[in-house]
């Protein structure tokens, strides 16, 4: 029963007019209470001092509501005039609950002071102001947080909307780059009356395509399904160079439910494809390993080709290359520092992509 309650409550207070009269509510009982406590000795009649302080707070919150509808409609006008509209209603309200408190203390106990009235108007209004000036400072205070909590959350949504919007660009400019490749190889077929070979391809591109599209760029997927995808535009590949092309995939330990960007391993393979596998006459081999360790998943992609000259290796990931780039960019939207790309040439011959991201799983 006692966690129902709670859930309702905080449920009610997830709205912002229950947030307000939770606040409004506990701070004028705050005042009654302190008011009670400090005048409870020197007054005779307590029921009748507690009516009166009573009828005072009542007549202080309906002034604190009029005093918020004030707020609202000087919440969109300029700061000076914000200022000066905000302290004129500060003064109206406590002049009325002045008047109020003083003549109902006067009602009900008579005067008993030797002051000036003039000295007991400005008392009993710098105590009324000084209330609602601390009421209209909480008020304006909480108003402002919330609107800075408002701009905020449109901050991060706006941000994380162009964090998208760019992860997006750069998936989908993976495609056309691949599909220029393939078609150009495609054409080449025909060009050479390979009718049935160029048919086989462009069945085996559809099926690529097809995956392609039909996954979300934002999601990540499995290094298992990323390889899964990974075959069917390797299954392209085989048909151009038939057992020239081997592949070898090392998926080590919990590697095959790691999660990774979707298409993150065919802008590598088809690096070492264009730059590997077909500068050699007889073909070559690609490498695709994981494993984890201590957080991370380690890739690597390597092939027995050529490699590529130092100078060209260190402007690979950031001139050279669409794909490579575009694979860079993403891990570095996605992961920030906590990812890593490496290239390499390998001491027998051929070149080494190694990439460190956190090792995450579904």
């Amino acid at each position: 029963m006692g966690n129902r309650a709670i859930e309702w409550l905080w449920q009610r207070l997830g709205s912002h007019r229950w947030r307000y009269w939770a606040l409004q509510l506990s701070g004028w009982g705050g005042y009654t209470l302190l008011t009670f406590v400090g005048s409870f000795f020197w007054v005779k009649n307590h029921w009748l001092h507690t009516g009166y302080i009573a009828a005072a707070t009542a007549s202080g919150i309906a002034l604190s509501e009029l005093m918020r509808r004030g707020f609202r409609r000087l919440w969109d006008k300029g700061p000076l005039e914000r200022l000066f509209g905000s302290f004129g209603v500060v003064i109206a309200a406590a002049l009325v609950w002045a008047a109020f408190k003083w003549g109902g203390s006067v009602w009900l106990y008579g005067i008993k002071s030797d002051e000036h009235p003039i000295v007991l108007a400005i008392y009993w209004f710098s105590y009324s102001f000084l209330i609602f000036l601390t009421w209209g400072a909480l008020y304006y205070g909480i108003k402002y947080y919330e609107a800075s909590l408002t701009q905020q959350e449109r901050t991060l949504r706006a941000e994380s909307m162009a964090h998208q919007a760019q992860l997006k660009m750069l998936r989908y400019q993976l495609n056309p780059h691949f599909l220029f490749n393939t078609l150009n190889a495609i054409s080449t077929l025909i060009l050479d009356q390979d009718g049935r070979t160029a048919n086989t391809m462009v069945t085996r591109l559809s099926q690529f395509l097809r995956h392609s599209l039909d996954n979300d760029p934002m999601l990540k997927v499995t290094l298992a399904k990323e390889v899964e995808a990974l075959m069917l535009y390797l299954d392209i590949e085989k048909v151009r160079f038939a057992d020239r092309l081997q592949v070898d995939i090392d998926l080590e330990g919990d590697s095959p439910q790691a999660l990774v960007p979707g298409l993150l391993l065919q802008p590598l393979v088809e690096n070492a494809v264009k730059y590997g596998i077909s500068q050699r006459e007889m073909g070559g081999k690609i490498t695709i390993g994981a494993r984890t360790f201590a957080g991370e998943l380690l890739l690597e992609v390597s092939d027995n080709g050529p490699g590529i000259a130092e100078a060209e290796l260190a402007q690979l990931g950031s001139g050279r290359g669409v794909g490579i780039r575009n694979t860079c960019d993403r891990l570095r939207s996605l992961y920030g520092v906590e990812q890593k790309v490496r290239f390499r040439n390998q001491p027998g011959g051929g070149l080494a992509v190694h990439i460190r991201i956190p090792f995450e799983k579904e």
